[in-house]
């Protein structure tokens, strides 16, 4: 289904949901039980925060797989359900950008900012996001949705990826960054049950807000529409 057309947003630089494609890059259980610097379940959390609101807004997004059946087992299933429709792109190669399915899937958006999430931080997002520089893309590195063996190796990975011109930024700046003014009502109540099923504390201050400053009745938090629908 495709989504409405949204509200152009001022760009100067910026993420607009019109410029910029999204890379889950090996959301994998065998991936995860390897992550040692973030607490496990934070990071399933702050992913399903993003490819979330990926799908208000219409971002294309490419989901992809290594060695499903050798080693890393499938894409999370939290993840494959915000998108039933998508087969992720099988690769055996550690490295993203050697796997030309995965680059012609990016170039075939025909956008130039690209935003990276993946597992593990050091290996699979930092050399795929070293050469999309290279080859002259803007990466956007969603850290708080990547984890790795160790800080150390997180921390490295981001330095390493930050000195070649990547950007950090975080689910949540996304979403933001995405939604940019609350009067743009198309999307601001599927924001809003975003934040309150995914951002703890604000989310919450979010439903206080509704409940206890304005009245209005407890939310039942819905099951998640994509805009358009």
């Amino acid at each position: 289904m495709s989504p409405k057309k949204l509200a152009q947003r001022s760009e100067k630089g910026l993420l607009t949901p019109d410029n910029c494609v999204l890379a889950f890059i090996d959301l994998q259980p065998q991936m995860l039980f390897g992550v040692a610097n973030f607490d496990r379940q934070t990071v399933i959390n702050n992913n399903l925060l993003l490819a979330k609101a990926a799908r208000v807004f219409g971002v294309p997004v490419i989901l992809t797989t290594v060695e499903t059946r050798a080693f890393s087992g499938n894409l999370w299933p939290q993840v494959q359900a915000v998108f039933p429709e998508q087969q992720p792109i099988e690769r055996s190669t550690m490295n993203s950008w050697d796997d030309a399915k995965f680059v012609a899937a990016v170039q075939d958006t025909g956008r130039r900012k690209l935003i990276i999430s993946g597992l593990w931080t050091e290996t699979c997002v930092a050399l795929p996001t070293v050469q999309a520089l290279d080859d002259g893309y803007e990466v956007f590195v969603a850290e708080d949705c990547c984890g790795d063996v160790s800080a150390l190796a997180h921390d490295n990975a981001m330095r390493r990826m930050e000195q070649a011109g990547a950007k950090p930024v975080t689910a949540l700046s996304v979403l933001l960054e995405w939604q940019r003014d609350w009067a743009l009502k198309e999307t601001y109540d599927a924001v809003m049950d975003i934040v309150k099923t995914h951002c703890g504390a604000y989310g919450v201050g979010v439903e206080y807000a509704y409940t206890m400053v304005h009245g209005a009745p407890a939310s039942q938090l819905p099951a998640y529409v994509p805009a358009g629908s």
